[in-house]
Parts: C-alpha cells; structure tokens; sequence
C-alpha cells in the first residue's frame, strides 16, 4: 500500500476549499440568466472536486473519509441539479451534509463511539479522551448550526446572496470556529508543533 504523507499547508486549503473558491469564481464570471450561471457554477464545482481528490491522492496518498463524502455529494446533487434544471438541490446540499454530521457525531456521543477520533486520530496526536469528547461536542454543534443558518438563508436571499454566504461567510466562520477550539485542544494534550493547522472538516 501506498505510504500516507503529510500535506503541506498550502495542498491542504486548496484541497478543503479551491472547489468552493472555484464554484464562487465562475458564477462571478458568468454571464447570462442565474440558472445558466449555476449550471456553470455547478459543472466548475463538481470538476474542482474530483482535482481535489485527485490532488489529495498525488500529494498525500491518501484521501480523507470526509472529502470522499463531501465530494460524492457534490456529484450526486450537482447531477441532480443539472438534471432537473433546479437550483435547489445544489443548495440543500451543505444543510444535508451539515446535518448528516451532526447526527453521525451526536450518536458517536451518545452512544460512547470515538467516531471523530477514528477519522482525524493522527491529525490530533496526544489529545485525551476527554478533548476528543469536547471536540465533537463543538463540532456536532457547530454542524447543527450550520445546518439551519445554511436553510434560512437559501429560502430567504437570491442565488447570487446565498453563494457569496457559502463562500465568504461559511469559511471563515469555519476556521474562526476551529481556532477557537485550540487552547482547549492544547489544555487536554494536542501535541502540534503549530497547532493552528490542525485541520477542519471541508467546505461543501
């Protein structure tokens, strides 16, 4: 099997966010009627995509469960949207992916099944048991929110509106979320040399 590498930092923000950079660039760089723009936007996002796992695979060897997620439902509801001539699907996808994680980590919670330690162990080495419970407690909440906002603001605001709050808005309050997170990583035995690229979930 191939030997797992790790990625540098700049391989990794452009395999967790170029394909919502990407969606973002050409339905700002389209022209025409907005379903002509998402089609566009939506054929660039599911091209980005599959690079990014590509690109995940050449430099790392390696592809995480979550962009092996996230990516198969990029296709399946930018398929669905092309296929139907129908935004919708393309803007429910993050509140079902958002809402499929919370559950999944809610459950692990419940039900005492380190499931986020089973995916990101290596990329937290030396955290507790305990830090491993509070980090998907704040993840499970955290996509939980996410879901709902993601909800509210597709049934409220234009195409254009609710790409530029996926883009603009969602990324970074993802990576301000996962900053806040570190001293409690560190206060329960994260040992990273810079422990600001611990990683977070992929933007969908």
């Amino acid at each position: 099997m191939a030997e797992k590498k790790a990625a540098s930092p700049g391989v990794r923000m452009l395999i967790d966010y170029g394909p919502l950079a990407v969606f973002f660039l050409v339905n700002s760089l389209a022209h025409g009627p907005v379903l002509a723009r998402v089609f566009a936007a939506t054929i660039a996002f599911m091209v980005a995509m599959t690079g990014a796992i590509v690109l995940s695979w050449w430099k790392t060897r390696h592809v995480s469960p979550m962009l092996w997620i996230t990516a198969a439902f990029v296709l399946l509801f930018g398929g669905l949207t092309l296929y139907f001539h129908d935004q919708t699907f393309i803007q429910i996808k993050p509140t079902i992916i958002y809402a499929m994680f919370a559950i999944v980590l809610g459950y692990g919670l419940i039900a005492d099944k380190p499931l986020l330690q089973t995916l990101l162990e290596q990329a937290y080495p030396g955290l507790s048991a305990k830090g491993w419970r509070l980090l998907t407690l704040n993840w499970a909440i955290f996509f939980a929110v996410a879901a709902v906002a993601n909800e509210g603001v597709r049934h409220f605001v234009s195409w254009d509106q609710w790409v530029v709050f996926k883009t603009w808005v969602m990324i970074p309050v993802t990576l301000v979320f996962a900053m806040l997170n570190i001293p409690m990583l560190l206060k329960h035995g994260l040992q990273l040399e810079t422990p600001e690229e611990a990683p977070v979930p992929p933007q969908e």
